[in-house]
């Protein structure tokens, strides 16, 4: 079973603007703050102060931070594209404490950016870097797809050992499982893991959790979509298995749930200060959670994102009072039938997008 190993911060008061959120996800001073007042920018900054939540994953001993960094889609660039904004989340990420990377080779651009970026930093051994396994084969358990990608992956990451290693959607689950365990004992990677983000396959996963032989699941967990509690949060908890969250903030839909509406006031008691830490410390509240993988590619979102990090976590009544809360706002009963990145469907425009278009051309 995971454990928390740091001890959440004090409780603070809710910022005043966006910038303040900001001013406190980087630990700017106020000085560098042109035009905010002194007691603002103080109020604001406390969240930033503390140690980082962290949870230990059982099997392993090992502490990892709470929030973690994702990479889907929003990594994505067509080539010559200006990463800038890029740089700069990762930047905010990184600078705030956080050591857990998530990509993978089906990611587009994701891992050449990953890759740079923290190579530039000098960072390319500090983090957890989990990434994938999409791998089929010429034929039943050929491993060299799957030995291509990883070497792929190799170098445009820079990296010789992966610290985690997952077949990526259960995809070819059967074959690709047992390479990865021997990739680990060959050095390859120090653990492996499985993932998915559709409901529809949360038995599977449950499966292979009780079946043991991996370290980590990779599983969608949101205040919108709570699937997950029923069997794998549980498998995973009893045998110290290591929790990856995607979707925490449902691809956007959870924001366009809540609209305008104003935070409780008793999310300042476990130092909320917008609605993207509400839901991320939410899902950091399971007991079972070990990370949450949070994408963006906009810096002003990465520095509220990051604000999850330090703070009171909720505790089980916390996190039902918080249900409560959401599920009385107007747009949160119709909000799982939202599109993905609703309002946003032109943005992430990378590979991934461009081929996707392409065949959609050619169908019609």
């Amino acid at each position: 079973m995971t454990s928390e190993t740091v001890k959440p911060g004090p409780e603070s008061a809710l910022p005043a603007s966006r910038r303040d959120v900001m001013a406190a996800a980087v630990g700017l001073s106020a000085a560098a703050l042109a035009g905010t007042g002194a007691a603002v920018a103080q109020t604001a900054a406390a969240p930033a102060a503390g140690p980082v939540n962290t949870r230990t994953v059982g099997k392993t001993g090992e502490a990892l931070p709470l929030l973690g960094l994702g990479t889907y889609l929003t990594f994505d660039l067509l080539p010559g594209k200006n990463r800038d904004h890029l740089r700069a989340v990762a930047d905010t990420y990184l600078d705030a404490g956080v050591r857990v990377v998530d990509t993978s080779p089906l990611y587009g651009t994701g891992e050449v950016s990953i890759g740079d970026f923290l190579s530039a930093r000098r960072q390319t051994d500090d983090v957890f870097l989990a990434n994938k396994i999409w791998s089929t084969g010429e034929y039943l358990a050929d491993e060299s797809h799957a030995l291509r990608s990883f070497e792929q992956s190799q170098t445009r990451l820079w990296r010789e050992r992966f610290d985690l290693l997952q077949c990526h959607s259960l995809v070819n689950v059967e074959v690709v499982v047992p390479i990865l365990q021997a990739w680990k004992k060959e050095g390859r990677t120090r653990l492996i893991g499985v993932t998915h983000h559709q409901n529809e396959y949360h038995d599977v996963l449950a499966t292979w959790i009780e079946r043991g032989g991996v370290d980590f699941v990779q599983v969608n967990y949101s205040m919108l979509n709570r699937s997950a509690e029923n069997r794998i949060l549980k498998a995973a908890a009893e045998r110290g298995m290591g929790v990856l969250i995607n979707m925490p903030l449902d691809k956007g839909r959870l924001h366009k749930a809540v609209g305008d509406a104003p935070l409780p006031d008793f999310a300042r008691e476990i130092g909320a200060q917008n609605w993207a830490q509400f839901f991320l410390k939410w899902v950091m509240g399971h007991p079972a959670v070990t990370t949450v993988l949070c994408a963006t590619a906009n810096p002003d979102h990465a520095a509220e994102n990051v604000g999850a990090l330090r703070g009171p976590l909720p505790d089980a009544a916390m996190r039902a009072r918080m249900l409560r809360h959401v599920e009385t706002l107007p747009g949160f009963a119709t909000a799982a039938r939202l599109p993905y990145y609703p309002d946003k469907q032109a943005m992430y425009q990378g590979v991934i997008r461009r081929s996707q278009a392409a065949v959609r051309q050619r169908q019609s």
